[in-house]
This record gives structure tokens, sequence and C-alpha cells, in this order.
């Protein structure tokens, strides 16, 4: 189930979702919050998004709701 993005926990991967005029879009590789913003979990490059949600990242392609 997605989670308001002010609840998003730091230091794990996540799923995040974006709105933009075109509607919600989920990102294709996990993040991970951090004090300054959102890193790719894989590859600490920021990103910069202003998700809306979030939930956690499974790598196997399921996730966990």
């Amino acid at each position: 189930m997605w989670q308001p993005i002010a609840t998003a926990p730091f230091d794990r991967d996540l799923e995040l979702a974006v709105i933009d005029r075109d509607g919600t879009h989920a990102l294709v590789f996990p993040c991970r919050r951090v004090l300054t913003g959102w890193v790719r979990a894989s590859t600490r490059d920021r990103v910069e998004v202003s998700p809306s949600h979030w939930r956690e990242w499974d790598p196997q392609g399921k996730f966990i709701y």
C-alpha cells in the first residue's frame, strides 16, 4: 500500500511515485531517503524528484503491501 511521503523512512530501499500533469508514475529503480533528499539506492546519485508517496521496494518485483 502506498504511504504519504512525509512518513518515508531513512536508509531503506523504497519505490517512489510522483504526480505530474500526465498522472501518477512510479520510479523504476529503488531510492533511499537521505537528509538532503533522495538518492538512487544502487549508486547514491542524487535523484531530483518531488515524490508524493512511497512503498517498500521488492527486488523480485513483488511489492510488499
